[in-house]
Protein backbone atom coordinates (compact mmCIF):
# COMPACT_ATOMS: atom_id res chain seq x y z
CA UNK A 1 0.00 0.00 0.00
CA UNK A 2 1.14 3.50 -1.20
CA UNK A 3 1.83 6.03 1.39
CA UNK A 4 2.45 9.79 0.49
CA UNK A 5 4.49 12.10 2.11
CA UNK A 6 3.29 16.02 2.30
CA UNK A 7 6.19 18.22 1.75
CA UNK A 8 5.40 21.65 2.94
CA UNK A 9 6.60 24.97 1.92
CA UNK A 10 8.19 25.49 5.46
CA UNK A 11 9.71 21.78 4.97
CA UNK A 12 10.96 22.85 2.25
CA UNK A 13 12.62 26.41 3.20
CA UNK A 14 14.23 25.15 6.80
CA UNK A 15 15.16 21.59 4.90
CA UNK A 16 13.19 20.31 7.52
CA UNK A 17 12.96 16.43 6.71
CA UNK A 18 11.27 15.05 9.65
CA UNK A 19 8.20 13.96 7.34
CA UNK A 20 10.67 11.84 5.56
CA UNK A 21 12.06 10.24 8.45
CA UNK A 22 8.53 9.26 10.33
CA UNK A 23 7.14 7.58 6.61
CA UNK A 24 10.72 5.89 6.95
CA UNK A 25 9.75 4.69 10.61
CA UNK A 26 6.81 3.58 9.48
CA UNK A 27 8.02 1.57 6.48
CA UNK A 28 11.05 0.31 8.16
CA UNK A 29 8.87 -1.15 11.36
CA UNK A 30 7.73 -3.99 9.15
CA UNK A 31 10.02 -6.37 6.72
CA UNK A 32 12.22 -4.06 5.03
CA UNK A 33 12.60 -6.43 1.62
CA UNK A 34 8.66 -6.01 1.51
CA UNK A 35 8.79 -2.27 2.18
CA UNK A 36 9.82 -1.37 -0.90
CA UNK A 37 8.18 0.72 -3.53
CA UNK A 38 5.60 2.47 -1.43
CA UNK A 39 6.28 6.15 -0.62
CA UNK A 40 5.34 8.78 -2.45
CA UNK A 41 5.47 12.46 -2.40
CA UNK A 42 3.14 15.53 -2.45
CA UNK A 43 5.48 18.63 -2.61
CA UNK A 44 3.40 21.54 -1.18
CA UNK A 45 5.05 24.48 -3.56
CA UNK A 46 2.97 27.49 -4.36
CA UNK A 47 4.06 29.39 -7.47
CA UNK A 48 2.65 31.68 -9.62
CA UNK A 49 -0.01 30.47 -12.60
CA UNK A 50 2.38 31.80 -15.40
CA UNK A 51 5.61 30.14 -13.96
CA UNK A 52 6.27 27.26 -16.31
CA UNK A 53 9.32 25.84 -13.99
CA UNK A 54 8.88 21.94 -13.31
CA UNK A 55 9.10 21.71 -9.43
CA UNK A 56 12.90 20.05 -10.21
CA UNK A 57 13.79 23.43 -11.41
CA UNK A 58 12.82 24.89 -8.41
CA UNK A 59 16.33 25.88 -6.63
CA UNK A 60 14.69 25.30 -3.06
CA UNK A 61 12.94 22.01 -3.82
CA UNK A 62 16.01 20.39 -5.65
CA UNK A 63 18.26 21.58 -2.36
CA UNK A 64 15.69 19.86 -0.11
CA UNK A 65 16.12 16.59 -2.40
CA UNK A 66 19.79 16.81 -1.97
CA UNK A 67 19.65 16.84 1.63
CA UNK A 68 17.21 14.35 1.61
CA UNK A 69 19.65 12.05 -0.71
CA UNK A 70 22.55 12.73 1.73
CA UNK A 71 20.80 11.48 4.60
CA UNK A 72 19.11 8.58 3.31
CA UNK A 73 21.24 7.51 -0.36
CA UNK A 74 19.19 4.20 -0.37
CA UNK A 75 15.92 6.24 -0.24
CA UNK A 76 15.10 5.18 -3.75
CA UNK A 77 14.16 1.66 -2.32
CA UNK A 78 11.33 2.98 -0.90
CA UNK A 79 10.30 5.12 -3.95
CA UNK A 80 6.90 4.33 -5.58
CA UNK A 81 8.85 3.72 -9.16
CA UNK A 82 5.56 2.75 -10.51
CA UNK A 83 3.72 6.06 -9.89
CA UNK A 84 6.76 7.91 -11.32
CA UNK A 85 8.45 8.48 -8.19
CA UNK A 86 11.99 7.25 -8.71
CA UNK A 87 12.03 9.54 -12.50
CA UNK A 88 11.05 12.32 -10.26
CA UNK A 89 13.82 11.72 -8.05
CA UNK A 90 16.21 11.42 -10.31
CA UNK A 91 15.12 15.01 -11.80
CA UNK A 92 15.98 16.72 -8.95
CA UNK A 93 19.29 15.32 -8.79
CA UNK A 94 20.49 14.88 -12.21
CA UNK A 95 20.55 17.99 -14.70
CA UNK A 96 18.56 17.62 -17.25
CA UNK A 97 16.46 19.66 -19.63
CA UNK A 98 12.39 19.06 -19.67
CA UNK A 99 10.63 19.61 -22.97
CA UNK A 100 6.99 19.58 -23.24
CA UNK A 101 7.23 17.14 -26.60
CA UNK A 102 9.44 14.73 -25.23
CA UNK A 103 10.03 14.78 -21.40
CA UNK A 104 12.81 14.57 -19.38
CA UNK A 105 15.72 14.64 -21.09
CA UNK A 106 18.54 13.83 -18.19
CA UNK A 107 22.40 14.46 -18.78
CA UNK A 108 23.89 10.96 -20.23
CA UNK A 109 26.84 11.11 -18.06
CA UNK A 110 24.90 12.84 -14.89
CA UNK A 111 22.55 10.24 -15.16
CA UNK A 112 24.72 7.20 -15.23
CA UNK A 113 27.08 8.66 -12.61
CA UNK A 114 24.07 8.59 -10.76
CA UNK A 115 22.26 5.17 -11.36
CA UNK A 116 25.71 3.56 -11.39
CA UNK A 117 25.95 5.54 -7.30
CA UNK A 118 22.39 4.07 -6.22
CA UNK A 119 22.97 0.52 -7.36
CA UNK A 120 26.38 0.64 -5.28
CA UNK A 121 24.62 2.10 -2.35
CA UNK A 122 21.56 0.10 -2.49
CA UNK A 123 23.51 -3.12 -3.23
CA UNK A 124 25.67 -2.44 0.12
CA UNK A 125 22.39 -1.68 2.13
CA UNK A 126 20.53 -4.74 1.20
CA UNK A 127 23.50 -6.53 1.87
CA UNK A 128 23.71 -4.91 5.35
CA UNK A 129 19.98 -5.53 5.82
CA UNK A 130 19.99 -8.97 4.76
CA UNK A 131 17.84 -8.79 1.42
CA UNK A 132 18.43 -10.48 -1.59
CA UNK A 133 16.75 -9.32 -4.44
CA UNK A 134 18.90 -8.29 -7.34
CA UNK A 135 16.11 -8.42 -9.83
CA UNK A 136 15.10 -5.23 -7.96
CA UNK A 137 18.52 -3.12 -8.66
CA UNK A 138 18.30 -4.32 -12.45
CA UNK A 139 14.74 -2.79 -12.56
CA UNK A 140 15.81 -0.06 -10.73
CA UNK A 141 18.94 0.57 -13.68
CA UNK A 142 16.71 -0.62 -16.44
CA UNK A 143 13.58 2.39 -15.44
CA UNK A 144 16.43 4.84 -15.61
CA UNK A 145 17.32 3.55 -18.90
CA UNK A 146 20.37 0.85 -17.81
CA UNK A 147 21.13 -2.53 -18.50
CA UNK A 148 22.81 -4.38 -15.79
CA UNK A 149 23.95 -8.26 -16.08
CA UNK A 150 24.40 -11.01 -13.35
CA UNK A 151 28.79 -10.45 -13.79
CA UNK A 152 27.99 -6.79 -13.20
CA UNK A 153 26.33 -7.72 -9.50
CA UNK A 154 29.18 -10.27 -9.06
CA UNK A 155 31.80 -8.07 -9.43
CA UNK A 156 30.78 -5.27 -6.86
CA UNK A 157 29.76 -8.75 -4.74
CA UNK A 158 33.29 -9.95 -4.76
CA UNK A 159 34.74 -6.27 -3.99
CA UNK A 160 33.56 -6.21 -0.44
Amino acid sequence: MAMTVTISLQSLLVLDLSPVAAALAQLGAGELASSGQQLRFQIDYPREPDDPRELSEVPEVRLWFIRLDSRYPWLPWFLDWQAGELARYAAMLVPHQFSRQEGIQYNPEALEIFVMGKIFVLADWMKSNDIKSLSTLKSMAQMLGYELDDTFFEAIDGSS
